[in-house]
């Protein structure tokens, strides 16, 4: 598959991460191509890695979640091999949902939920113990005011493979 994707391409992509349960018959309706190329380039995109898996989105708090934090992490060191140290602690954590290192002033943001306060204070005296970490704060959520986790495809912009991007004139 080439570096850049064409419309149809787009329109696959687009129509699957709103629903990804969809039959291929119906994927390939809703992007105007017949089903057998339709499925032939869903396998490309998914080779291609611009597929990533297919998963169901879980309300958290129906499940027990019923708090969210972001907890801000500075390191006492930046080296290589203590950032990999940090992250391989943090994958192994369950109340983790997303690490993303940063640059700035913090080295790290996780995003945790616990079922309670209790619970998660338990998990930050476990973090603050790590291999590495200066000091952690910590920011409990209020509400959520926007959870979008799917890439935003619009006509006018369209970001390319290699970091660029292109408009639509």
């Amino acid at each position: 598959m080439a570096a850049r994707l064409d419309a149809i391409d787009r329109k696959i992509l687009k129509e699957l991460q709103e629903d990804g349960r969809m039959t291929n018959v119906e994927l390939a309706r809703r992007v105007g191509i017949s089903a057998p190329p339709c499925l032939r380039r869903v396998r490309a995109l998914e080779q291609a890695g611009y597929i990533k898996g297919y998963r169901a989105l879980l309300d958290e708090k129906l499940l027990g979640y019923e708090v969210t934090v972001f907890a801000m992490v500075h390191l006492a060191s930046q080296a290589d091999a203590d950032l990999k140290a940090f992250e391989d602690f943090v994958r192994a954590q369950p109340l983790v949902r997303e690490c993303w290192m940063l640059s700035g002033e913090i080295d790290f943001i996780l995003k945790c939920v616990a079922p309670d306060l209790k619970t998660f204070q338990a998990f930050v005296a476990e973090l603050t113990a790590a291999p590495h970490v200066r000091n952690v704060k910590t920011s409990l959520t209020l509400h959520n005011s926007k959870d979008a986790p799917m890439v935003p495809f619009s006509s006018s912009f369209r970001p390319s493979r290699d970091g660029g991007e292109s408009r639509n004139s």
